[in-house]
């Protein structure tokens, strides 16, 4: 079993973890996170800023304040914020800490970690660590859903479902169909958008697959045409999809998901990208170009 397959299968595990640190009203997490009304920046670099996006989504929704959701190396110099929230696995990511750089002093900044003694823990004015969702593989999997789970509870969402989701998620087997697929289109709505980029951007890591995400009223703008007899599009959101079973069958393609909680879902794109990987001669824990953080000289 490579690294990667040992993470995605702890995931159940780490989220139970997750969500119990961020309801422990004694804990680090109330304290560190955002409070309601507060005007909020989450930032990130790669599955972090997918991730942030979700947060984002998830908090304006919840009525806690307006969140914006940026690349590390992207967000506005001039523009006002209460509190930042950094995300970054590793803790050594340049665009992170240049950011935290840049408006430490101005405005209170909380990271989200992995790593308890990483340059992000000094750089920002507070940290929650989860060091048990830490990963030996360069593609983030447990990394990704733990930190998302925490902060979900965080935000008060009924989550008792989520750790027999996951298992479910882990036990099946994986259609051979889509092993063989050629194409992924994922498809989200409100905080699952990130989600699916999530998902599209592990498939392209660890399978180097083509894979695309998109909101999923935006699938009929331009994204169906690419949807043909080996292609696969999979909704990842909550609830019935914006896009009909039919019009996608109407182009030859298949239809996935399984209508579990979107992180559980993640969790069976995670395996499949690890399965494709395999019938391509990939290595998932040693993804061609990638290293575990990005520094740069």
């Amino acid at each position: 079993m490579s690294h990667t397959e040992a993470e995605i299968a702890s995931q159940p595990d780490c989220w139970r973890r997750a969500i119990a640190l961020a309801r422990d009203p004694e804990g680090p997490v109330p304290a560190a996170l955002p409070r309601p009304g507060e005007r909020v920046a989450v930032v990130g670099c790669g599955t972090s800023w997918f991730i942030a996006q979700s947060y984002a989504a998830l908090r304006e929704a919840a009525g806690q304040g307006e969140t914006d959701a940026f690349a590390a190396s992207e967000m506005p110099a001039g523009r006002a914020y209460d509190r930042v929230v950094a995300l970054s696995r590793s803790g050594t990511t340049t665009e992170v800490l240049e950011l935290l750089g840049a408006v430490r002093g101005r405005v209170p900044t909380t990271v989200i970690t992995a790593v308890p003694d990483s340059p992000v823990v000094g750089a920002a004015d507070a940290a929650v660590v989860l060091d048990f969702a830490d990963e030996r593989s360069v593609v983030q999997t447990r990394w990704a859903t733990s930190e998302l789970a925490l902060l979900r509870a965080h935000l008060g969402a009924p989550l008792e479902h989520l750790e027999a989701d996951g298992e479910a998620a882990l036990a099946e087997p994986l259609p051979g169909a889509l092993v063989d697929a050629g194409q992924f289109t994922f498809l989200g709505r409100g905080w699952t958008y990130g989600v699916a980029q999530e998902a599209a951007l592990k498939m392209r890591e660890a399978a180097g697959a083509w894979t695309e995400a998109y909101p999923a009223k935006e699938y009929r703008h331009g994204p169906i045409s690419v949807t043909g007899p080996r292609s696969v599009v999979w909704w990842l959101g909550e609830g019935a999809s914006d896009v009909t079973d039919q019009e996608i069958t109407r182009t030859g393609g298949r239809v996935a998901g399984y209508g579990r909680d979107p992180l559980a879902e993640l969790v069976v794109v995670q395996r499949l990208a690890v399965a494709i990987a395999a019938t391509r001669g990939l290595d998932p824990d040693e993804p061609r170009h990638l290293t575990r953080s990005v520094i740069l000289g």
